[in-house]
Formats: structure tokens, sequence, C-alpha cells
């Protein structure tokens, strides 16, 4: 059995990903009642679009970087890494299959969460829904884009330093970017310290990958003469994380 299929056959027994589709899909219609949503109906539809995407985030960090990292570390821990290592897979194969294998249960959260903000929380007027369902689909693609590279940097920490550094280093820049970055930016609105601010230009801005706002008050889809340009930045993080996954992936952890 290949390594890809090993690992997606692992990862479908252990059954997490239906507990991650259930929040996905269902927790996002029982959030707001449990709130003040349903107070005002013309807050019900924002809140569970902002429910829909929050709950994506959240099992995109707790369960798949924690699987993610939880499969690096048993690769090099086990043996296992070194066995298909010996039979010829690389340690790049080996990554790459192990990474594809956690995108498959990973990616679609974002999809998902596109879905049902789109059925359940659309606009009625036309172009307003037209809108919405083009601001859905353009940041399930930003989704998919931050998290991968995450996902191979909680594979590549966890074989060398184990899966708690993999979980928390991958969990904590994707917060970090998310919300963070906003903090920093208040603290440099205070004190314009040249480091900060270095500091917060360098910073990964996750948030333009939350359509939170967006959504929470209609704004529209990101203008399209622009949308190259944000999924660009995000390829560039990308191949950063990717190289930095790759140097730091080890088949054998250290003795």
């Amino acid at each position: 059995m290949s390594l890809f299929r090993l690992t997606l056959s692992t990862i479908f027994r252990r059954k997490a990903w239906a507990v991650c589709a259930f929040v996905v899909l269902v927790m996002p219609f029982l959030l707001p009642k449990m709130s003040s949503g349903t107070e005002n109906p013309a807050l019900l539809k924002p809140a569970l679009a902002q429910a829909a995407w929050g709950m994506a985030w959240l099992s995109a960090v707790f369960w798949g970087f924690f699987a993610a990292s939880r499969i690096g570390d048993r690769l090099s821990r086990s043996g296992l890494g070194e066995y298909f290592h010996s039979s010829g897979l690389s340690a790049t194969r080996q990554l790459l299959e192990t990474w594809a294998a956690l995108m498959i249960y990973i990616a679609p959260l974002g999809l998902a969460a596109a879905l049902v903000s789109i059925f359940a929380a659309s606009p009625a007027a036309p172009d307003e829904s037209a809108m919405w369902i083009a601001t859905n689909f353009q940041y399930a693609l930003l989704f998919a884009l931050v998290v991968a590279p995450l996902v191979a940097l909680a594979i590549a920490l966890s074989t060398r330093f184990g899966n708690l550094t993999g979980f928390v280093v991958s969990g904590g820049l994707t917060f970090y970017g998310l919300y963070g970055v906003g903090y920093l930016k208040l603290l440099l609105s205070v004190e314009g310290n040249p480091l900060l601010t270095w500091i917060w230009s360098a910073s990964p801005h996750y948030h333009f990958a939350d359509p939170t706002e967006r959504l929470r008050y209609k704004l529209g889809a990101i203008e399209w003469s622009q949308f190259p340009l944000l999924v660009a930045y995000f390829t560039g993080i990308a191949l950063l994380y990717i190289a930095a996954s790759r140097l730091l992936f080890r088949v054998k952890a250290a003795a």
C-alpha cells in the first residue's frame, strides 16, 4: 500500500473528519439560536455565515493541524518513514503524499462553509446574491491557499521536533495572521516603533483570507482586478513554507 493510501485510510477510519463535517455543516444553524442572533431576524443570516466560516477555520486548526502533526510524528518515530525511504520513496515524495491525503479532508472545509453561506444565508436581492456567491468562492480558494502550506509545515515540524511543536507553531501562525497582526497594527498606531513596523510588514496577513467582515457588512466580492494580487501574496507565503517544510522534514526521528 502506498503512503498516500495508507494515510488516507487511516484518517478515514478515525472518523474525526465526520465530526468536522458536522461542525461546519450543522453547527452554524445551531449557534445563532444559542445566542442573540434570533432576536433580530436581519442579523440571522450574517450570523449564520460568520459561524460557518468560523467553524471551518477552527476545524482546520484544531483538527487538521493536529492530525497533520500526529501523522508526521508517527511517520518518523514509528520507523514507517524509514521503511518507505528504503523502499525507494524519497523524503520529498513522502511529504507530498502525506500532505495530499490530509488536504483531501481539510480543503473541503472551506468549500463546505461557502456552500452553507450561499444556500442558507444568501441575500434575497439577485445582484446581492450573485456578489455573495462570488465572495464565498473567492474565500474558499483563499482558505485553501492559507491552510495548505501550514499543513505541510505541521507535518515537517512534527517529524523533527514532535507533534506538539508542529501543532503549536502551525496553529499559532494561523491565529497570529488572522487576529494578532490586527492588534499589532493598533499598537503601531499608538507607538510607531520601527522594529514593530518591520514585524508587521513581514507577518502573514491571513486576515485577508477571512471573509467575516466582508460578509457581515455585505461589502461584496474582492475586486477581480485585485484578487490575483491577493492570490499571488498567499502563493508567495506558501512557497516559503513549502521550502521550509522540505528542509525540516525527516523520515527518521533523531536518536
